[in-house]
């Protein structure tokens, strides 16, 4: 198969939404989800009726942690859509399986126009129940846990952050990392999200904040970690005959990559400091004659700050073991940088919406709307989410 037949370059996106963030929200799951699902589709100058495919991640989990509060059914009632297909995936390729499943049907000639949306309502359900999202449910404690938790829990890994303690641990012993590099990552997230109105930390914080900052699991810190929201975020994908008609300039999907593994489905290879992502990496490049070269920014995944920086050697952007001396003291990736990352504040600081709102902030980049955080000529930019699956998107403007 020629590059040209690839399914992702028969697809675009055309219009994007993100509803208010709350920590909580005093709205429902439902009503953020309409009000992102209604936005993405009017920034293409569609209508509902226009709307004939509809996908999300994972699917409803009823299980009340506010991870996934939202299926396809009552969004497909909630706005009225009569689509030819509707995806959702409760595995795969981690957060961005959606995106993909949306681009093949695509592809395929299933549909034209496929709303995919990321709904969450973690920050109620911790108000209510301090222990939702982690020992295996919200607002009830499974008595058996199924999944990635399944090989984490009878070590006492109570939660992601654990996990990841061992990938940062390993990261600084084998390359000297510091947590001053690190740390670097948390502030700048910081700054960014001070010109994200939609972010839900704004004040900005010190590499001495961070420092000070309560160990959560040695050397993650406080601000290591992401931030549990409430909120919705909506992308629109169609099909790129029809795309050029539409109010957006479409935005190419010039390559993807995807992955699956690591201890999340209870394998583990290597020595803690890469992750299975790298193979999404060299999918994603295999795909396109672009290189790393030309990014004119990157949204990194940073569920945890040591993600980014695997992340970032992951997709080639930097050699092993030199991410950490890329993102120090934050010139390098800031606004102005050689890569400005993670613009709208990423989910360090603007929300936790499983890499959903970093594509949306790649979209608003490259359509330059973004206002005081808006990268310069911004015409291309990667994509790239998750610590169990992974997933990569190459988007360009046309």
């Amino acid at each position: 198969m020629s590059r040209e037949q690839y399914p992702e370059k028969l697809v675009a996106i055309t219009g994007i939404g993100q509803s208010e963030v709350g920590r909580p929200s005093t709205k429902s799951a439902i009503a953020l989800t309409v009000d992102a699902c209604e936005q993405a589709v009017a920034d293409a100058g569609l209508t509902m009726a226009d709307i004939d495919g509809l996908a999300t991640y994972p699917g409803p989990v009823t299980n009340g942690d506010g991870f996934s509060p939202v299926g396809a059914t009552e969004v497909m009632l909630a706005l009225g859509l009569d689509p030819t297909w509707v995806g959702a995936s409760t595995e795969g390729h981690a957060h961005m399986s959606a995106i993909f499943n949306a681009t093949q049907a695509i592809a395929s000639g299933l549909c034209r126009h496929v709303l995919v949306f990321r709904t969450v309502a973690q920050a109620s359900a911790r108000a209510e129940v301090p222990h939702a999202g982690i020992i295996g449910g919200g607002r009830v404690v499974a008595q058996r846990v199924w999944g990635g938790q399944s090989w984490t829990l009878p070590y006492n890994a109570l939660s992601a952050a654990t996990l990841y303690g061992l990938y940062a641990n390993a990261y600084f012993r084998k390359y000297g990392a510091t947590s001053e590099q690190l740390g670097a990552i948390a502030v700048h997230s910081r700054k960014m999200a001070g010109l994200n109105a939609n972010a839900v930390y704004r004040k900005p914080i010190t590499l001495d904040d961070y420092l000070a900052s309560r160990m959560i699991s040695t050397p993650l810190r406080l601000y290591d970690c992401d931030t549990h929201i409430d909120g919705s975020t909506a992308i629109l994908f169609s099909r790129r005959d029809v795309a050029k008609d539409l109010r957006q300039p479409p935005l190419a999907i010039e390559a993807m990559g995807m992955a699956l593994g690591g201890i999340g489905a209870g394998l583990h290879t290597g020595d803690f400091t890469t992750l299975p992502a790298e193979k999404a990496g060299r999918m994603l490049w295999s795909r396109t004659d672009l290189t790393p070269a030309d990014l004119d920014m990157a949204q990194v995944y940073d569920g945890f700050s040591i993600l980014t920086l695997l992340w970032l050697e992951a997709l080639q952007i930097c050699a092993p073991g030199e991410a950490a001396q890329f993102v120090e003291g934050g010139s390098r990736i800031a606004l102005d940088g050689a890569l400005p990352m993670n613009t709208s504040g990423g989910q360090l600081s603007a929300g936790r919406f499983h890499g959903y709102g970093h594509t949306h902030e790649a979209c608003l980049q490259l359509w330059g709307r973004g206002g005081e955080r808006q990268v310069r000529d911004a015409r291309a930019g990667v994509v790239c989410n998750g610590g169990f699956g992974y997933g990569a998107l190459l988007l360009r403007r046309d």
